[in-house]
C-alpha cells in the first residue's frame, strides 16, 4: 500500500506550513504530498491567512523537493480554462522532474465560488464541463510535436493550438473520483489512470471499484484504473493521544472509525489499512488537518509505514 499525505489549505495554511509538512512526507518516505483545490474554509475556524492556489503552490514545492509525487485532490473543472491549465500543470511537471498528478473533478462547493466571482452552473452542465476539459487537456499532451490541436465542443472550442508544452511524463498521471455511480465511472474508464473514492465506509467503497472496472471493460479498455481512496488520519502512540489529536481537530476518535479513518493506535491503523486492501484500494491519500503536527506525520512514517 502505497500512502500520500493529503492537506487542505483552505482551512488555514500558510505556504511554509505546507512545505514544512511537504518536507517531513518526502523524508518520512510517503508516496506523495497533495492537497486540495479550494477557495473558501469549511466549518470552524478563521481560514488565516486565506486561500492560495493550488498549482502556485506545488510549482513552488516542485523545486523545494526532490523525490515526492505531487499532485491535487481535486481539482475544479470550474476555476480555469483547459488550456492554460494544460499549460500550467505540464510546466509544473517538467519543474518538478517528472512528479506531477492531475486530479480534476467538476467542482461542488457553490459558497467559494459566490466567494470570488466563479460561475457555479447545475450539476449537468458541471460534468459536461469536467468531460470536455478532460478531452482538451488530455488531447493537447497527446499531440505529436509539430502537430496541432483543435476541438470544438458546446462549452470550449480550440483552432489550430501548437499543444505546448507537453508534460515530462507521458502520459502524465490523471486522477478521478467520488460517488457518482454513471458518470464518474464512465469518465474514469475513459481518462482517468487512477480512481479515488473519498471519505467513504469501507465497506462502501468496492462497488464503486466494480463500477468502474465495468465501465472500463464496457469501453474496451484493457485494465481498468488503478484504485485508491482519501480517509482522515488520526494516529497516537496510544488513546490519550490519539483522542488529543481528535480533539485538536474538532473531531470524535469513534466517529472517524466507524467512517473509514485511519485512526487508533499504530497497530490498530495498520490492520485497518489491510482492510482497504482488500477492498481493492492499492493507494490511500491521508487527510492532516492539523498541519502544525510534524510528530504525526513521523509517527506514521516510523510506525505504519514500515508494515505496510
Amino acid at each position: 500500500m502505497r500512502l500520500v499525505i493529503f492537506t487542505e489549505p483552505q482551512q488555514g495554511a500558510s505556504h511554509e506550513d505546507l512545505l514544512r509538512v511537504a518536507k517531513a512526507a518526502e523524508d518520512g518516505g510517503f508516496d506523495g504530498f497533495f492537497r486540495s483545490d479550494h477557495y473558501v474554509k469549511m466549518g470552524d475556524g478563521s481560514g488565516l491567512p486565506g486561500p492560495s492556489d493550488a498549482w502556485i503552490t506545488l510549482a513552488a514545492l516542485a523545486v523545494q523537493t526532490s523525490r515526492i509525487r505531487l499532485g491535487t485532490l481535486v481539482s475544479s473543472a470550474t476555476f480555469r480554462l483547459p488550456g492554460p491549465l494544460a499549460i500550467a500543470v505540464a510546466q509544473v511537471d517538467a519543474m518538478s522532474g517528472g512528479r506531477i498528478e492531475f486530479g480534476l473533478g467538476g467542482g461542488w462547493f457553490d459558497a467559494e465560488h459566490r466567494a470570488y466571482g466563479i460561475p457555479f452552473p447545475a450539476v449537468g452542465e458541471r460534468f459536461d464541463r469536467l468531460e470536455e476539459q478532460l478531452e482538451i487537456i488530455t488531447g493537447l499532451w497527446k499531440t505529436p510535436d509539430g502537430a496541432t490541436f483543435d476541438f470544438d465542443g458546446k462549452f470550449y472550442q480550440l483552432s489550430d493550438s501548437p499543444a505546448l508544452p507537453k508534460p515530462v511524463q507521458s502520459p502524465l498521471p490523471v486522477i478521478i473520483g467520488g460517488h457518482g455511480k454513471k458518470r464518474t465511472p464512465d469518465l474514469a474508464a475513459r481518462f482517468a489512470t487512477e480512481f479515488n473514492v473519498p471519505f467513504a465506509k469501507i465497506e462502501d467503497i468496492p462497488a464503486q471499484y466494480d463500477r468502474v472496472r465495468a465501465a472500463s471493460a464496457a469501453a474496451g479498455r484493457a485494465e481498468p484504473p488503478a484504485f485508491s481512496a482519501a480517509t482522515v488520519l488520526c494516529v497516537g502512540r496510544d488513546d490519550a493521544e490519539v483522542r488529543r489529536r481528535a480533539a485538536a481537530i474538532g473531531r470524535e476518535a469513534d466517529e472517524m472509525r466507524e467512517n473509514g479513518g485511519i485512526v487508533g493506535t499504530p497497530a490498530e491503523v495498520v490492520e485497518t489499512i489491510k482492510r482497504y486492501a482488500d477492498a481493492g484500494a492499492s493507494r490511500l491519500f491521508l487527510q492532516v488537518l492539523d498541519l502544525s503536527d510534524i510528530d504525526h506525520i513521523e509517527l506514521v512514517a516510523s510506525d505504519v509505514l514500515p508494515k505496510v
